[in-house]
Order: structure tokens, then sequence, then C-alpha cells
């Protein structure tokens, strides 16, 4: 089968694998990737987390190269604007509503390996053409390129999440999701340290005497996350599937059936209020840093380092205590700590930067690295939990529907609300007068980016209302997680105070140590793979 109106030679010459051999190593590749018809083994199971462990540092390292902070100041360097920060913020989430019509295909296929496989591997390579288009089109087309790429990037990870969150959930055992989970996230996030530090001095130090053009630059840090995101694909080849069980009904079904349970509706709307109170301002923090407050990338990049640093600590805290405790006892103290954090961006400036500004801007990442160790793992196991076995595919993807619009939409009404509010101003100022002379110092200054944050701070507290009518076995009251979360710090702070507890002087050794334990000598510092 040649190209219709030229010969067969030249079809073999500019198509030297032709459509016919295309199925075929589509249907080859179907069959090495196939979902086993029996029960997988302990030591199946027992791989397969391993290599989950291994895919999640290998994402982590491609969203590190191309995603958070590098984006947005690659965004800004090219004039975006804070509407289209918004929208490349927006797009990551929006594109997750490709999920419903997803659940279609899974139930089609049945082969969610196969599917997180190809759609991983069409979004990832998209990621070479954001970095090479723009060296040979004009620089004007560079923020196109950029928002098509990363569209149709969004749009694949959808598509490989719908069958991916099924996947784990059967193959992940319900009382290890907390531990597992934190752990996952800890070597995840140990690796988007190293990534996110590297990536940032040669960005800062090597590229410009080594190339002097920013795209350049950028070229290369966006190729080396699209080699670590081949390399996860990789490992998730190498996951165990179990064959997923025939869901009955229509896709209006499916979608019904979650609605139809009170808890998992309660629980639903809480994530869709705490997802858009959260992404109205997370998203324009960098940005925010590099315009409002003038820093250099290194400074903002450091932050977010110590941002994450702070939070492979406590997941494996947070991740104890949600196996322990429930994942809704941990939120009850985690999501008012970020809202606080939040409220807290708005004392960064009075109305300009103060010497205690960076101060702050240090403990603010500090408690929102706490925090957000928590909410991100107890948000993603209390959908797990809740979803009855079984029903996973359509549970999860309706929460992460909800979660979309919201975390799609929040973005995108922040930055509008920046415009909106970048000539106004509201301050309160307070006047000490003393012998005739007289002090005034200000207690309150919003501005532009304040009047966002403290939005986001009212919509988070309305979502905390909705989180006190969910239901989940288990759930103790704040105060008992706040003593055992103060308690488990000082248990860690007593071990840094001896001599014997060097080797503990990281978590990522800990949980390294953890595995030679179990007998996982496969899995070295940091979870470099050294064998198979």
């Amino acid at each position: 089968m040649g190209i219709p109106g030229y010969d067969a030679s030249f079809s073999r010459l500019v198509c030297p694998v032709e459509l016919s051999n295309t199925h075929v190593l589509f249907r080859s590749l179907a069959r090495r990737l196939a979902p086993l018809d029996r029960p997988l083994t302990d030591d199946e199971v027992h791989r397969g987390l391993k290599n989950v462990v291994r895919d999640g540092m290998s994402s982590q390292a491609l969203a590190s190269f191309t995603g958070s902070t590098f984006l947005v100041a690659y965004a800004l360097h090219y004039g975006a604007s804070n509407a289209l920060i918004g929208l490349l913020a927006a797009l990551p989430h929006l594109t997750q509503l490709a999920q419903l019509p997803a659940i279609l295909l899974v139930r089609r296929v049945g082969n969610r390996r196969l599917i997180s496989v190809v759609a991983s591997a069409i979004g990832r390579s998209c990621w070479l053409a954001i970095a090479f288009l723009p060296l040979v089109l004009p620089p004007t087309a560079t923020l196109a390129v950029l928002t098509v790429g990363l569209l149709v990037a969004s749009l694949m990870i959808a598509i490989s999440n719908t069958g991916w969150n099924s996947w784990m959930h059967e193959l992940v055992p319900s009382n290890q999701l907390g531990s597992f989970f934190g752990r996952r996230f800890s070597m995840a996030a140990a690796t988007g340290v190293l990534v996110s530090l590297s990536a940032a001095y040669f960005i800062d130090h090597v590229a410009p005497d080594l190339f002097g053009d920013i795209r350049y630059a950028y070229a290369v840090t966006f190729s080396a996350g699209f080699a670590f995101g081949i390399l996860g694909i990789f490992f998730v080849a190498r996951i165990p599937e179990p064959r997923l069980q025939p869901s009955e009904g229509s896709l209006i079904a499916l979608i019904k059936s979650p609605f139809g349970d009170k808890n998992f509706r309660n629980l639903v709307r809480f994530l869709g209020a705490w997802s858009f109170a959260l992404y109205l301002a997370v998203p324009f923090f960098s940005a925010y840093m590099l315009t409002q407050l003038q820093m250099d990338l290194s400074w903002v990049i450091g932050l977010v380092v110590l941002g994450r640093i702070i939070n492979i600590v406590f997941l494996r805290l947070w991740g104890s205590f949600s196996d322990g405790l429930s994942n809704k006892s941990v939120l009850a103290v985690a999501a008012p700590l970020c809202l606080l954090c939040i409220l807290g961006w708005t004392f960064t400036t009075l109305p300009d930067k103060h010497a205690f500004t960076f101060p702050l801007l240090i403990l603010l990442h500090v408690l929102m690295g706490i925090a957000m160790a928590g909410i991100t793992l107890a948000t993603g196991n209390i959908s797990l939990k809740l979803a009855p076995k079984g029903q996973a595919t359509n549970y999860l993807a309706v929460s992460n529907f909800v979660i979309a619009v919201a975390a799609g939409l929040a973005p995108l009404i922040g930055g509008f609300l920046a415009d909106f509010f970048v000539d106004q101003e509201l301050a309160w100022a307070v006047t000490w007068i003393s012998g005739g002379a007289e002090v005034t110092g200000e207690v309150l200054s919003l501005r532009q980016w304040d009047f966002v944050f403290l939005i986001s701070f009212v919509f988070g507290l309305y979502s905390l209302h909705r989180l006190s009518l969910v239901r989940e076995e288990g759930t103790v009251e704040e105060r008992v997680v706040l003593h055992e979360l103060v308690s488990a710090i000082g248990r860690e702070l007593r071990e840094f105070s001896t001599v014997a507890a060097v080797r503990n002087l990281t978590p990522i050794v800990r949980l390294t140590r953890d595995d030679e334990l179990r007998g996982d000598d496969d899995v070295g510092i940091a979870g470099t793979v050294i064998g198979d």
C-alpha cells in the first residue's frame, strides 16, 4: 500500500514504513502489552510498583524541564500577557475533559497499558516541536507554537490518565495507598529538585556564554525533558496490567453513577471548590515574583526548590498519617495551612518590597511545601479509596472532570482579574501623632495580584465547608493529626541531633534504606536504576 498518486518506488522512498506495516507494528505492540487474564502474583505486583516509582521520577524530570517556572519565564521573555499565562496554566487542566470520551476508548480497547504508552509517546513528542520549531520560525510565532504544542501534549496526558487511574486502583493494595504514593511522590520530588537546579544553572550561567540566544537554552532543556519522558514510557510498558472488567451501561449511565453516590458527590464538590481556589492563585506565584517583585530566575527557582525539599520530607510523614488516620484528617489540617500561605502572599508588598519580603517568601514556601505534601497525597488517595471496586474508571474520570473544569477556569479567571485590578488599590494606613509629629505606617495594601490571592483565600474557606460533609472511615479530629504531626517532627529532629543519624540527613536516603530492608536491591540512591 503506497501513497496515492505516486508509484511504489517513490512511496518507499518518503515512507519506508508503509501504512499496512504500521498496522502490523501496532498489533505487535498491542500483543506485547496485552493485559493478563489471571490475578497478578506478589512478585509481579512488587516489580510493577517499582516501575511505577521509576516512571514517576522520569515524568517529574520531564515536568521540571518543561513546566512551571521555566515555562512561565520562557513565555514572559516573549511578552506573554497575564491572560496568556493563565491560559498556559489552564490548558493541562481543561484538556482533562477529554477523559470522559476517553472512557469509551478504554472500554473498547480494554488495554490501559497500550493506551498509556501510545498517548504518552505522542504527547511527549510535542516537546521536540516546542523546542526546535521556534529556532526556524519568526519570534512572533513562538508563543503560538508553545500554546498549540502544550495543548496537544496535555490532551494526550488526559487520554493516558483515563486508563492509568483505574490501573493503579487495581495494582496498588488499598492498605498501602498512602505509604506507596508518598514514597513515589517523594522520589519524584527529589528528582525534580535535582533537575530544576541543573536547568536553572544551565540557563543562567552556561547557556548565555554557550549560545547567546535564549531560544537555544530552552531548546536544550525541553529536549532533555523529552528524553526523560521517553524513559518513563519504557517503565510504564513494564508495569503488569490485570484484565479490565467490562462495564455495563452507556457512557451517560457511567457518568451518572458517581453522582448517585451521595458521599462521592460531596467529595467531588469539595475537590471542585478546592481546585478552583488553589489554581486561582498558585499558577501565578512565579510570574508574581518575576514581574512584581523583580526577582532573578535563579532566586525564584531556589525558592521553588526549597518548597520541593520540604515537600519531600513531609510526604513521608503525611503518607503514614493518611494510612493510619484517614485522608480527610490530613486534608483538615493541610488545606487550612495552605490557605493561610496564599493569604500571606498579600503581605509580601506593603505596597512595595520591604525588608521582610524575602524572609516572608522563604517562610511561605516552607509552609506551602508542608501543606501541599499532605494535600497532593490525600486528594489523590481519597478518590481512589472512595471509588467502588470495578467502577474506578468512571468514578475517577468524573472526579477528574470536575477538577479539570475548576482548575482550568481558575487561572483563566485569575489572569483576567489581574489585568482588571492592575490600576486598583485598597490601602489601610495607621497614623501616630505625638507632639506635632506624625508617623504613618501601612497596615494593609492590596494591588493587582493581591486581590487575586485574597479571592482565592475566600473560595478556599468555602471548600473547607464542603470537606466537612465528606465521610471517610477512620477520620479523627484535627487536633489529633496536629499532635501526631508535631510528635513526628520532634522525633525527626531528635534523630538528626545524633551522630548515628548522619545517614538519615535526607529522606531520599531513608527511603532507599527502607527499600534495602525489603530486598529492593535494584533501586539505588534517589531511585537510580542500577539493575533489573
